[in-house]
């Protein structure tokens, strides 16, 4: 049986994010900017796109800008939004289990001579809004919280940092901004939009194209253009459009919103049985997702006590089951999560811990399977006692 649960990692596209691009890869293949009828053809896939993560996020069209990837779109609103507002303060807010394309480019600024305070998470990674609050001066220009965190499926509570954020702002006469990293939130629960300025989403995350992202950016807010050149996207990103990308990023977008209900459901019922299964399964488990109303749908992150989360991935994968021990972002590198351990995790229980990640696709025989071979492994590498 082949069973993928990374799917917090990158996701299958949908047949219909193929066969879009493959039209305008093979038959559609004009410059957008070009003003003979191929041309035109390809400009008409990038507006279609458009105004599809437009109706995704519930906002106007010319508020969406495209974008390489997720990565780059958390930078160009952290850098830019944190450098055009340097005049008014230095003072960056973020929390402590950003993912890397958060944290790098904060450090960089950082190096620049802005103050960054990171707002720490309880064991069930939810965020100390009190603290939050308290962090706030009138020397702050940015907030950066992500919607939903890779490693174990929290909500963050974007709606009331930005209503802290505007209150604030009104009674101080700031203006500080609020960015949030939208990729594991955008067709797994509605994202928040209301007093947030900008967000950044991702293709390959609800089933679309690698190599493709976003960054809403809210009307009337000015930050400097990604990059610069031939002016494409508003001025704001230069550069010939991947248009089959854009085009296959527009489709998974309107499939997943489409079919959101019954999408989020299937996830929930996958997460749930395999919980329930470890639970009755398997002895000595730590669940790290939250269980409560800060849950999402789609993360559930257990630490296995007594093995290692990387020999049991490689286990599994033997039996055709795909996880991760981690964000695959930063999986390859040495050194333990930096999310797991700000939530207060042990060296042991970050070391053994493996990241479920679920899809529409998953099934209930497929759960059941994945419980029956995560106890045998188990089982195993604790009979060998060498991980404890």
């Amino acid at each position: 049986m082949f069973v993928y649960l990374d799917n917090s990692s990158t996701t299958r596209p949908y047949d219909q994010t193929l066969k879009i691009m493959m039209k305008v890869l093979g038959e559609d293949f004009g410059n957008p900017s070009s003003l003979h009828s191929l041309g035109v053809a390809a400009e008409k896939y990038v507006k279609d796109a458009r105004r599809s993560l437009a109706r995704a996020l519930s906002v106007s069209e010319e508020e969406i800008y495209f974008t390489s990837c997720g990565t780059e779109s958390d930078n160009a609103a952290i850098l830019g939004g944190a450098l055009a507002r340097k005049r008014r303060g230095k003072k960056i807010i973020t929390t402590q289990v950003e993912h890397p394309a958060v944290l790098e480019p904060v450090k960089r600024l950082e190096a620049m001579g802005f103050e960054i305070e990171y707002i720490g998470v309880d064991k069930k990674c939810r965020l100390d809004l009190g603290r939050l609050e308290q962090a706030l001066t009138e020397d702050t220009v940015l907030i950066s919280a992500m919607s939903v965190n890779n490693e174990t499926g929290a909500v963050m509570p974007i709606e009331q940092i930005a209503q802290i954020k505007d209150r604030f702002n009104e009674e101080h006469g700031c203006d500080i901004l609020l960015h949030t990293d939208a990729v594991q939130a955008l067709g797994k629960i509605p994202v928040a939009v209301k007093g947030v300025d900008m967000i950044s989403v991702s293709g390959h995350k609800i089933h679309g194209p690698k190599g493709t992202g976003a960054l809403y950016i809210r009307k009337g807010l000015s930050i400097p253009a990604f990059m610069v050149g031939g002016g494409q996207e508003r001025n704001m990103r230069s550069g010939t459009e991947n248009t089959a990308g854009i085009a296959g990023f527009g489709k998974a977008a309107d499939i997943s919103a489409e079919n959101f209900s019954d999408r989020i459901s299937a996830m929930i019922s996958a997460r749930d049985r395999l919980l329930c299964g470890f639970r009755a399964e398997i002895k000595d488990i730590v669940v790290n997702s939250p269980e409560d109303s800060s849950a999402g749908p789609s993360v559930l992150s257990v630490s296995f006590l007594g093995t290692r989360g990387e020999v049991l991935l490689h286990s599994l994968e033997q039996d055709g089951i795909f996880v991760s021990t981690g964000s695959a972002c930063s999986s390859n590198k040495k050194g333990q999560s930096h999310v797991l351990a700000a939530m207060g995790l042990t060296p042991k229980e970050i070391e053994s811990t493996v990241r479920f990640s679920f899809s529409e696709f998953n099934t209930a025989e497929e759960m059941d399977y994945v419980t029956d071979k995560v106890k045998q492994a188990v089982a195993r590498f604790r009979k060998l006692g060498s991980f404890r």
